[in-house]
């Protein structure tokens, strides 16, 4: 699980290098450091880093809120 919030928090930090998301945050959506651009950004990021395809119901502010929701949310489907 560790190289799974590694690889998510590359992610990340590529997307919107200016913040440091291995920080513990609330909520990066509340706190502007991940918009709705960036959410579908990273949804593909992810798609294509861990050969998955992430569907559309799962696409929701609050499976993107911490780190530990997109660790949740991509077990649901790196596990399968």
């Amino acid at each position: 699980m560790a190289s799974l919030k590694i690889k998510i928090v590359k992610i990340l930090n590529e997307i919107r290098p200016e913040f440091d998301f291995s920080e513990p945050i609330d909520n990066f959506i509340e706190v502007g450091m991940l918009d709705s651009f960036d959410v579908v950004t990273l949804v593909t990021s992810l798609d294509e880093e861990f050969k998955i395809s992430i569907d559309g119901v799962d696409i929701l502010p609050e499976n993107f809120a911490t780190l530990e929701c997109i660790v949740d949310l991509l077990k649901k489907y790196v596990d399968k």
